[in-house]
């Protein structure tokens, strides 16, 4: 089998070091640029469909439903949730990296369906923690890619997010009956305590990287 090739990189703001785009074939893989392992892959995506599909569940009948996605990686969240969503839902995307937006717009959007382009579909290139912070009262639900989960490897900052003040931040942007969902790599009971301790109500659901029910056990948080 022929090996993954290095076609791109991207700089991750703030002189954190850089991401990579890998192709094989019609398979993507992003790394972190002088780490071991990669951060995500086109042929395993179960667990971050899986995140819209638990989120979206429990909002996509609210009326004129509004939803944030917290980090873009390879669409495949944001695809679920334009899939789980009426025709009109709005989805924003917050995305910290210019590169990666521009690799959804190239050859690796074909593999969530560009679903960048979707109408109801808007792309914030930012810090989305400052998204939410612009935005109180927002959003039936976030849904929260960013980094492998509350322990963050691509930036030190990103702990913010998943911090007290930031489930305060994250509670302040929701809507009443508003959900917000995190994804994670894997389980992190002092995580689950945090957001109890926030206030909220908690569901834990375990994962599967690729359906159906293979590969490696992600996590995710349901907080309302």
């Amino acid at each position: 089998m022929a090996k993954l090739s290095e076609i791109d990189t991207a700089a991750i703001p703030g002189g954190r070091g850089h991401l990579r785009l890998l192709q094989r074939d019609d398979e993507f893989s992003i790394r972190i640029a002088g780490k071991p392992g990669e951060l995500m892959n086109t042929r395993l995506h179960g667990s971050e469909d899986a995140l819209a599909e638990l989120a979206c569940a429990r909002v996509a009948a609210h009326s004129a439903v509004r939803v944030l996605v917290g980090g873009l990686g390879m669409g495949f969240t944001l695809a679920a949730a334009l899939k789980s969503l009426p025709a009109q839902a709005e989805v924003v995307v917050a995305e910290l990296v210019p590169g990666v937006v521009e690799w959804n717009r190239g050859p690796l959007g074909a593999a969530a369906g560009y679903p960048i382009n979707d109408p109801r579909c808007r792309i914030i290139v930012d810090d989305v923690v400052a998204v939410l912070e612009q935005h109180p009262g927002a959003f039936d639900a976030i849904m929260l890619d960013v980094d492998n989960g509350p322990e963050g490897l691509t930036r030190k900052d990103n702990d913010r997010l998943y911090n007290a003040k930031g489930l305060q931040t994250i509670q302040e942007a929701l809507r009443p009956e508003g959900v917000v969902a995190v994804w994670s790599a894997g389980m992190d009971p002092a995580f689950s305590e945090r957001l109890k301790r926030a206030g909220l109500c908690v569901e834990e659901h375990t994962v599967r990287a690729h359906r159906p029910g293979k590969g490696a056990r992600h996590t995710i948080w349901l907080g309302w």
